[in-house]
């Protein structure tokens, strides 16, 4: 059983890197973001997509962590 579990997350994770591989290939058009008034750099799509979902990957856990430590917080109080 632990060797099916092993197999099923290896071609799981292969389907990913192949997923994001073919998502890189495919946009590579150089475009720069305006946000306001600060033009970035021209950069491909890929590399702005990529970039903003390793930020939110980093930034959510952290809200969270915030978060719930606010509450238990909140509720060591009420007792």
């Amino acid at each position: 059983m632990s060797n099916l579990k092993r197999i099923f997350l290896s071609v799981l994770v292969l389907l990913l890197v192949l997923a994001i591989l073919a998502f890189v290939l495919e946009n590579q058009q150089p475009v720069s973001l305006l946000f306001l008034g600060w033009a970035g750099p021209q950069l491909p799509v890929s590399v702005i997509a990529v970039s903003a979902l390793l930020a939110g990957m980093l930034i959510g856990p952290v809200f969270g962590w915030f978060l719930g430590r606010a509450s238990r917080a909140s509720r060591k109080r009420l007792v």
